[in-house]
């Protein structure tokens, strides 16, 4: 029988062959570089799964599936690989809609593999039967349906071949009965999309629409990511003497170190790059799609440049002016698209030329302006926060300054670092004091916003990379969800360190309650057990921190034992329970109540 090396070294048949429709799919990961699986082992697949070990396939065994698919998530968006997920039919795949979709804004190619229900038994209401297709249809870029046993090999690799040239997340969903049999089939080889930078019309009105901009600035948003085109978008701005800001929570599209980067726009972002967009006159949207979460109103401005002429360039062409109005639309890719950009205007005197060393300086003034800001402020000023500090003065314990405590964690971060956030009002605080070198370096849950996210997605992570320091942050309600991904780390020795903000409350929401309900506080409060003591008891180690000088020792000793002690560290940093500004102050309204039980409720 035929056979032909991979690019890591193993080896895939090649050629028609006689097999089970068990070793074809098995096969076909092999041939698209599938080493780690994420999920909970089931009987569906349990013929295929037999065969993984020597097949040179990890299955990582999770406490929870919807932390196996952020698994897959983090994997492949630190890998550029695909993140793949496995569970057993029913409950096991349903268990991970929230993280696929979580995984759907992030852009990120995850393959979930569903098997289901057999054949024989579909439509009578048998044990763990679901109508799988439906539950991911919304999250998913393509969707394949095994029919036949014969099409495995062909419908696996078509799934795998989706993710990437959609780049989002696919479906294989496998009928459990149809990993068995006789087959004569091929495993097919990969298929990768060239994508280039777009249009040469498109690419030419851009081109001239900078040569006469006075004052462009560039988006570095999650394409520049993706495309690894962090160099490319260098290039331009270097041309440019453009200030560049991080599209909303793609903090790693440009190297914090660089004299022209700015800090990312949207919620908690950078005061710098908000009043510096402002200024703009033609902005380039470079692999990003304009999100309306990106580009809102923050610290009482509304940035947006309205007489801007604005260039969006997208691998999507769907996204091309959906949420801004646009002047010239690029479909390509983002690292191409800013080559070819930067060709177009060498050797060529620019509108901007005359006043670059201006321009720097205003950049420069606006970044100094805000990085004092922000260590000048130490604590939030509104109302109920002051009565919350001046309340938990008066508590034993020490209770942190969340916002102290983002600064001493952002100055003891190691290089090479990837972090993970969850949702919440403190990691949405973080956004200010997340800065990084290097692309590939930060996880966040993205448009959809789900709780339980940044843990299992480090894990994800480091899976993929255990050469880099891994880090989640999370709240205390957040880190309810996932806590129990620490036994998966320990167990399966992928040490993580996740910095734990224990303030007793659901805090994102719970600003709302102040802002529009009275602080008429429900089902807000929470009351916790030691998150370090139950870390313990999972077999990681445990450190508490009620002491502002003790938060960037403790994150420098627990990566060290991460990276060189194998060991997972949660740091439990007991915060006070002020809070920041809300995610929108548009998405809520005062409440109007008409009956007379309820006027008091105003």
């Amino acid at each position: 029988m035929a056979q032909r090396k991979t690019g890591d070294g193993r080896t895939v048949v090649d050629g028609p062959a006689t097999m089970t429709p068990s070793e074809a799919f098995v096969e076909t990961l092999v041939a698209n570089g599938v080493t780690d699986i994420f999920g909970i082992m089931g009987s569906a697949f349990m013929d295929a799964m037999d065969i993984f070990a020597p097949a040179g396939i990890r299955l990582v065994p999770v406490v929870h599936e919807q932390g196996a698919a952020h698994m897959a998530d983090g994997y492949a968006r630190v890998s550029g690989r695909h993140g793949v997920v496995i569970g057993q039919n029913g409950p096991g795949i349903s268990n991970c809609v929230t993280a696929i979709a979580a995984a759907y804004w992030a852009h990120s190619p995850v393959v979930i593999v569903t098997p289901e229900a057999g054949t024989m038994g579909m439509g009578l209401g048998g044990f763990q039967e679901a109508n799988q297709l439906p539950m991911f249809q919304e999250f998913t870029k393509y969707q394949a349906h095994v029919n036949n046993p014969r099409r495995m090999a062909e419908l696996t690799g078509r799934a795998f071949d989706r993710a990437m040239s959609e780049i989002g997340p696919t479906q294989l969903n496998i009928p459990r009965d149809f990993f068995y049999g006789e087959i004569e089939t091929e495993i097919p080889d990969p298929q990768r999309l060239d994508r280039g930078p777009g249009g040469d019309q498109s690419l030419n009105e851009a081109a001239e629409l900078l040569a006469a901009a006075e004052f462009p600035v560039i988006i570095s948003g999650g394409g520049v990511v993706m495309a690894d085109g962090v160099e490319e978008c260098k290039a331009l701005a270097e041309r440019l003497g453009a200030p560049v800001v991080n599209s909303y929570l793609h903090n790693d599209s440009f190297p914090a170190s660089h004299p022209q980067w700015c800090g990312p726009l949207g919620y908690q972002g950078s005061k710098a790059a908000m009043k510096l967009i402002s200024q703009a006159d033609v902005v380039v949207a470079l692999g990003s799609r304009l999100g309306p979460f990106g580009t809102l109103p923050q610290h009482g401005m509304d940035y947006w440049p309205k007489n801007a002429k604005i260039i969006q360039i997208d691998a999507d062409h769907k996204m091309l002016g959906l949420v801004k109005k646009i002047t010239v639309g690029i479909c390509g890719d983002a690292k191409a698209a800013a080559a070819a950009l930067t060709q177009r205007l060498a050797g060529r005197t620019l509108a901007c030329d005359a006043t670059r060393e201006q321009r720097a300086a205003t950049t420069k003034a606006e970044k100094d302006a805000w990085e004092a800001e922000l260590t000048a402020w130490t604590h939030e000023t509104d109302p109920f926060s002051l009565d919350m500090i001046a309340e938990q003065e008066q508590e034993e314990g020490g209770w942190l300054h969340p916002r102290q405590v983002l600064r001493e964690l952002e100055k003891a971060m190691p290089p090479h670092v990837m972090v993970s956030t969850d949702i919440g009002n403190i990691n949405s605080v973080a956004n200010s004091y997340l800065r990084f070198e290097e692309p590939r370096s930060f996880l966040a849950p993205m448009s959809f916003g789900n709780c339980g996210y940044a843990l299992p997605t480090v894990i994800g992570a480091k899976a993929a990379a255990p050469d880099r320091p891994a880090i989640a942050y999370a709240g205390d309600g957040a880190w309810g969800m996932s806590m129990g991904e620490i036994m998966t780390s320990v167990r399966h020795d992928i040490p993580v360190t996740a910095v734990v903000f224990h303030n007793r409350q659901w805090g994102a929401e719970k600003k709302n309650q102040v802002d529009f309900y009275n602080r008429r506080f429900v089902a807000g409060e929470l009351e916790n057990e030691s998150f370090a003591g139950i870390a313990r008891a999972m077999g990681a180690d445990g450190v508490v921190v009620d002491k502002l000088e003790d938060v960037g020792p403790a994150l420098r000793k627990a990566v060290d034992a991460q990276m060189n002690g194998g060991r997972t560290t949660v740091i439990e940093v007991m915060c006070t329970r002020e809070l920041g500004d809300p995610f929108r102050r548009d998405a809520l309204s005062k409440p109007v109540r008409f009956l007379p039980k309820y006027q008091d409720y105003v």
